[in-house]
């Protein structure tokens, strides 16, 4: 990015403020004689309310610059240079290329943040969001969300850094970790145990550093599935052991609440070096896995 953007840190990530000034900078390459240029509502149209020297028009087939003030996951970028491939895609900001930017604030937004998005919500399903019992709601959601998915600013490196030497080359299972986390599909929670296990080499690691992993993973959008192979790759990547393996038991209320509407026990496992390899640590951690 051409220019230096104003970050600050929030209790749930970063948060980039733009300027007007900022927003100018960013827009002079599409701002330029003989651009012709289509704003896409409405951030779009703020973001070409700057513009001094390019044509606008409202027919996007007749752009040859179609201009957004932000890209977040690219879905409307997508959806138009697929209509119009002959157009190039501007924004003032590509979320996609400076991550670290974290949530973005423009100056035609004010003081706009996530809790407009939980106010937006609420009117959608037809509740008054000004009423008592909902007055504080989308501040309570959006405090909710960043705890719920705080596992996204943990690093499991730095989880598993530090080791202690020991003479120990026997399984090493905790078992029946809690964890709590948030359905990537639905945003609904699942809960349930993390069962995990390793054969360490000549070091081993403190036992609450591994519920520690597991809250990692689990404090995130997440699937079991998924969850259940980052716990066993983190292990094998930074603790660098014979073996790991990880057995997860959880109950979806994605399942209970909607869809089927029917309780259900997930079970999912991963497995890596010996416990892949040699059958008889297999089944000695799953033993000890599904025992209660």
């Amino acid at each position: 990015m051409a220019i230096e953007l104003a970050t600050t840190q929030s209790d749930q990530g970063k948060v980039t403020r733009l300027s007007w000034a900022d927003c100018k900078q960013l827009i002079r390459e599409a701002d330029k004689p003989g651009n012709i240029v289509y704003a896409v509502p409405r951030g779009g149209l703020c973001a070409a309310a700057l513009m001094t020297e390019a044509n606008l028009v409202t027919d996007p087939a007749e752009a040859n610059i179609i201009l957004d003030d932000i890209i977040d996951s690219g879905a409307t970028r997508d959806r138009f240079i697929t209509a119009y491939p002959s157009a190039e895609f501007v924004a003032l900001v590509d979320k996609q290329k400076y991550t670290e930017l974290g949530w973005v604030v423009f100056p035609w937004e004010n003081e706009t943040g996530p809790e407009d998005a939980v106010v937006r919500l609420l009117e959608y399903i037809g509740e008054d969001p000004k009423r008592d019992g909902l007055v504080n709601t989308p501040a309570r959601v959006v405090k909710a969300l960043g705890e719920m998915t705080s596992g996204n600013r943990d690093d499991p490196a730095d989880i598993l850094a530090t080791t202690f030497a020991a003479d120990c080359d026997e399984m090493v299972v905790v078992r029946n970790i809690p964890f709590y986390s948030l359905c990537e599909h639905h945003l609904l929670p699942f809960h349930g145990t993390a069962t995990v296990g390793y054969i360490p080499t000549d070091r081993v690691v403190g036992l609450s550093k591994i519920a520690r992993l597991v809250n990692c993973f689990g404090r995130r959008l997440q699937i079991q599935e998924q969850m259940t192979r980052q716990v066993v790759d983190a292990m094998m990547e930074y603790l660098d052991p014979v073996g790991a393996a990880c057995v997860i038991k959880a109950t979806h209320t994605c399942m209970a609440m909607r869809g089927i509407r029917s309780d259900g026990e997930t079970v999912t496992s991963a497995l890596a070096g010996a416990f892949l390899d040699k059958p008889e640590a297999r089944a000695e951690f799953m033993s000890l896995a599904v025992k209660q």
